[in-house]
């Protein structure tokens, strides 16, 4: 008999609507924490109750808060469901709040009253809050951050602040005003806090008629950020180019500026080499051409070189010089002939004249 009490109740169970506050996806575990917050106190309060009503209402759990979904006695099966689904949102709530707070709220039974404790205790609004929160929003500047990042941290302040007063709405002209005033306040906020950079910017914004939505001055002004970026990207590319084009330059000067003193050979004493690359120690490669060298060590010029390099100036015509040589080959041989007869050299004494 028992078995089929608990076949019936499973059977119960899996028959419950995917849109039926006691559905429990696999996913809806007692460790999931829901909002990436944690209730600190006063100061959070707002911000965390909208981030856990958001949550709450996505898991279609928000009815075990607010007293919308009651315990049903009549069935036990649906009654200990709703148990099961009590501890789970009692268990979200636990997971995000702060230890100090965790310690008084573990021993509740129910998720409902957690949530209204926490909403009489830490629900207060009074003047130092606002205060600060409105001290922090004016003080909030720049200081070199993106324009982006600027804009959203005064933008998330904002909201906290709206959050905190709790204004009512009304489509009623007072209240058309009143949000035209809100909106210029927040206009001079963020225009106060842009640096120095953008002040032509902020001038042509405040000049305008009439004046721009804080939406629109945060496009303008991000417009003209993107602009200042890509020219200092140009701007540094052209000084790189500059810079990498001297320093071949040098680099070109420092190969052709000849023989580096820091080096002396101790086999041949010259500079511009050591002994281990010496060409009197290693040997002259195939092709080298020496230079002469002087006594000293020195080299010098060959002058058959320096002769055949200077041109040379002659009085006589190419004919006359071949003429001349002949003549003198002539003489020459006559020389010889008279010398050296038979074979046998005539000596000549200065006793025989």
């Amino acid at each position: 008999m028992g078995d089929k009490d608990t076949s019936s109740s499973q059977t119960l169970i899996s028959k419950l609507d995917i849109g039926d506050p006691l559905f429990l996806h696999p996913s809806d575990s007692s460790s999931l924490t829901i909002v990436s917050i944690k209730l600190k106190g006063t100061e959070n309060y707002r911000v965390w109750s909208s981030a856990m009503k958001l949550a709450l209402e996505a898991k279609n759990k928000f009815g075990f808060i607010d007293g919308k979904c009651e315990k049903k006695t009549d069935d036990s099966v649906l009654s200990s469901q709703w148990d099961r689904c009590n501890s789970v949102v009692l268990s979200w709530l636990l997971n995000s709040v702060s230890e100090e707070l965790y310690l008084g709220q573990v021993f509740s039974k129910l998720a409902s009253e957690v949530w209204t404790d926490l909403k009489e205790t830490y629900d207060k609004v009074d003047g130092s809050i606002v205060y600060d929160l409105y001290k922090k929003i004016n003080c909030i500047t720049q200081n070199g951050s993106s324009v982006s990042e600027y804009y959203h941290k005064l933008n998330t302040m904002w909201k906290q602040f709206d959050a905190v007063l709790q204004l009512p709405t009304c489509s009623c002209q007072a209240a058309k005003d009143f949000n035209d005033f809100s909106t210029l306040i927040k206009l001079m906020q963020f225009l106060m806090g842009l640096d120095d950079i953008y002040h032509p910017v902020r001038t042509n914004l405040l000049t305008r008629e009439p004046l721009p939505s804080v939406k629109v001055a945060f496009s303008i002004v991000s417009r003209e950020e993107s602009h200042r970026n890509s020219s200092n990207v140009t701007k540094n590319q052209s000084v790189s180019f500059v810079a990498k084009t001297n320093q071949s330059f040098d680099q070109r000067k420092r190969e052709f500026k000849g023989p580096n003193p820091n080096f002396k050979c101790s086999h041949c004493n010259k500079i511009g080499h050591t002994v281990d690359r010496c060409f009197e120690v290693v040997g002259y490669p195939q092709g080298f051409k020496r230079k002469p060298v002087n006594q000293n060590g020195k080299n010098v010029s060959n002058p058959k070189s320096n002769a055949s390099s200077v041109p040379s100036v002659s009085p006589f015509s190419p004919e006359q010089v071949a003429k001349i040589l002949s003549l003198l080959g002539e003489k020459s041989s006559t020389e010889s002939q008279s010398s050296n007869i038979g074979g046998f050299e005539i000596r000549e004494s200065p006793g025989d004249w």
